[in-house]
């Protein structure tokens, strides 16, 4: 596929794991760094692993996610990341305003949270962050995964849609860049390939496989979409996009190329 172009159709940058994604114009991005703010924040299990410190990575299982919690999806959320001030919306009515930098604001936003997942009397999430540390799902597997950047390639996308019969949001797969131009599937044989993506040089390091979150609708919230079982049944895997390493600095903007 040398020569291949494709293009940068949509950017994503998700501040908060599990939360709404945020779409970009543009991204600045370092070798080894994913996209500047990408899940600084985390709704950790109080139960769980995670303690404040912690400097390595965690399964995804140890905090509240779209894999168990789909009602998540429900809110339509958004961190300004100049302020790390925190909306959220349910049905276009702002239901929490929280200024994360202070004490006042993570308590409202945790207990906000614990209502919205319904826990228990007195249970609440911690808000995680850890200068320096991204809350990815790679990150359990290192450090250097967890600055790795997502990507999905909209003709595998379409691909699955025109063999189930399905309509399937691209935006289920939570992924930081949407590319199209690229023959379906192609993407899964970049596996330690390096090539160009708008500014930067990058290399395919990681098949993503996909799980339950997957089966969330991005706009309502609903489990309505078994997606990995149509993955697997269609295709005998359990794939849809990769992960990137950045070698280089540089810019990726929508409508960027992608040089292979």
């Amino acid at each position: 596929m040398t020569g291949t172009r494709g293009r940068v159709r949509e950017l994503f940058v998700y501040p908060v794991k599990g939360l709404s994604a945020q779409p970009l114009e543009r991204a600045e991005l370092r070798p080894g760094e994913g996209f500047r703010y990408d899940r600084r924040y985390a709704l950790a299990r109080p139960d769980g692993a995670y303690r404040p410190g912690i400097q390595e990575g965690l399964s995804k299982r140890e905090f509240f996610a779209l894999v168990s919690d789909h009602r998540l999806a429900g809110l339509g959320t958004h961190l300004d990341t100049a302020t790390d001030v925190l909306t959220a919306r349910v049905a276009g009515h702002e239901v929490l305003r929280a200024d994360l930098r202070t004490e006042r604001g993570r308590d409202g936003a945790e207990g906000f949270f614990a209502r919205v997942l319904d826990l228990p009397a007195g249970v609440t999430p911690l808000l995680a962050r850890e200068p320096g540390r991204r809350f990815t799902d790679a990150a359990a597997a290192g450090d250097g995964p967890m600055g790795w950047i997502s990507l999905v390639n909209l003709a595998s996308v379409r691909d699955l849609e025109s063999r189930t019969g399905s309509v399937i949001d691209p935006r289920r797969f939570r992924a930081n860049v949407l590319v199209d131009g690229l023959p379906a599937w192609s993407e899964l044989e970049l596996i330690g390939r390096e090539f160009a993506l708008g500014g930067v040089r990058v290399r395919a390091v990681h098949r993503t496989r996909r799980c339950a979150a997957t089966e969330v609708d991005p706009d309502t919230g609903r489990r309505d979409l078994p997606v990995v079982t149509m993955i697997d049944r269609t295709y005998g895997h359990q794939h849809m996009g990769v992960h990137l390493e950045v070698l280089t600095a540089g810019r990726v903007e929508r409508d960027s190329a992608l040089v292979l």
